[in-house]
C-alpha cells in the first residue's frame, strides 16, 4: 500500500492525495519532501489559536468601550466608580508585581492612602468640602511610615518605595485625570466630554498603531525596551488621533478645536512613553503581561498604561492653554 502524503496550502487544505500523485506533479522525493500526516491539523490549531486570542480581544475591546462610555456620560458619580475601579485593580496588580521574597509593598495602607487621595478630591471637585479636605493625605501617608516601623521588615525602605511607587504610577495620575472632568471656576461642575473624548483619542490611537504597525511596520522605536513597536506603528498613531481629536471638536464643544488638537498630541507623546516605561518594567520583572484580568489585553496596566502616562501632562495644557 502506497504511504500518504500531504501538501498544505496556506489554509491548511491538502493539495495531495498520494505520494505518486506528488511526485507525478511536482517530482517531489519523499526522503527531502516528507510532510507529516498532522501538518495540516497543527496548522489549522495554531490558526485557530490566534483566532481565539483576536475574537477575545475584541470581545474584551468592545466590552470595556460600553462599559466606560456609559460610566462617564451617565453621571459624575458613575465617572468616579470607574476611576476608582481603575485605580483599584492597577494599584493590586502592580504591588502583586513588585512581591518578592525581598520586598513587600504594603497594599492595604498603600490602598487606603489612594482612596484617601481621590475621596478627598472628589469631595473638594464637586464642592461638597472646601481645599482642606485635602490635608488628611498627610497623615494618611506619614501612617506608612509608622506601619513599616513597626513591622520589623529586613528592607522596610524597599518596601516603602514601592508601596509609595504605586501611588506616584497609578493614583496620582488618575486624580489629575478626574480633575479634567471638572470645569474650572467659581463653581466646579461635571463635563463629560472632555474624558470621554480623551478616551476616544486614546481609543483610536491604540488601534490605529496596531493596524499601521503590523501592515507597514519596519523600523523599531525602542528595540531595547519594546521590540514590536514601530516608528511607522506611532505615526499611524498620531494621524489617527489627530483626525479623532478633529471630529471630536465638531459635536464636543466644551472646548474648541485647537484644545483637542493640542490634547491629541500630547495624549499620543506623553502616552506612548507611559506604554514605554510599562514596558520597562515588564521586562525588568521579566513578565509578558501586567496581569490576565482582560483577556486578548493583558492586564489593567496594559490596557490603561497610555492614560497614566498622559493625563498629568493633558491637565497642565487644559489648565495653562486659554480656553475658548
Amino acid at each position: 500500500m502506497k504511504e500518504k502524503i500531504y501538501e498544505y496550502d496556506s489554509c491548511g487544505h491538502r493539495l495531495f492525495s498520494s505520494l505518486t500523485q506528488c511526485r507525478r506533479l511536482c517530482g517531489f522525493n519523499e526522503e527531502f519532501y516528507h510532510i507529516p500526516r498532522d501538518a495540516g491539523d497543527k496548522f489549522a490549531g495554531r490558526g485557530g489559536k490566534v483566532m481565539t486570542e483576536l475574537s477575545k480581544r475584541i470581545y474584551t475591546g468592545v466590552l470595556l468601550v460600553f462599559a466606560i462610555t456609559l460610566s462617564i456620560r451617565i453621571h459624575a458619580v458613575s465617572f468616579i466608580l470607574l476611576i476608582t475601579l481603575i485605580n483599584l485593580l492597577a494599584l493590586l496588580e502592580f504591588y502583586r508585581l513588585f512581591r518578592s521574597s525581598t520586598q513587600t509593598p504594603r497594599v492595604i495602607a498603600g490602598v487606603a492612602l489612594s482612596f484617601s487621595l481621590l475621596v478627598s478630591l472628589t469631595l473638594f471637585l464637586t464642592n461638597v468640602s472646601g481645599w482642606k479636605i485635602m490635608l488628611i493625605n498627610i497623615p494618611v501617608a506619614f501612617s506608612i511610615f509608622i506601619i513599616e516601623l513597626y513591622s520589623r521588615s529586613n528592607a522596610p525602605f524597599h518596601n516603602l518605595a514601592f508601596t509609595f511607587l504605586g501611588i506616584i504610577f497609578i493614583t496620582i495620575p488618575l486624580c489629575f485625570f478626574i480633575s479634567i472632568a471638572f470645569n474650572r471656576g467659581s463653581q466646579w461642575s461635571y463635563e463629560f466630554q472632555i474624558p470621554l473624548g480623551y478616551f476616544f483619542i486614546l481609543w483610536a490611537g491604540d488601534s490605529c498603531a496596531y493596524v499601521a504597525g503590523k501592515t507597514f511596520g519596519r523600523h523599531k522605536l525602542f528595540k531595547r525596551i519594546s521590540p514590536k513597536k514601530t516608528v511607522e506603528g506611532s505615526i499611524g498613531s498620531l494621524v489617527a488621533s489627530l483626525l479623532v481629536a478633529y471630529i471630536t471638536s465638531l459635536y464636543f464643544t466644551s472646548v474648541d478645536e485647537s484644545t483637542w488638537i493640542g490634547m491629541g498630541i500630547i495624549i499620543v507623546i506623553a502616552g506612548t512613553f507611559g506604554d514605554l516605561i510599562k514596558s520597562m518594567m515588564k521586562r525588568s520583572l521579566g513578565v509578558k503581561d501586567s496581569g490576565n484580568m482582560l483577556p486578548g489585553h493583558g492586564g489593567i496596566l496594559d490596557r490603561f498604561d497610555s492614560l497614566l502616562g498622559s493625563a498629568p501632562f493633558v491637565f497642565c495644557f487644559l489648565a495653562l492653554y486659554p480656553i475658548a
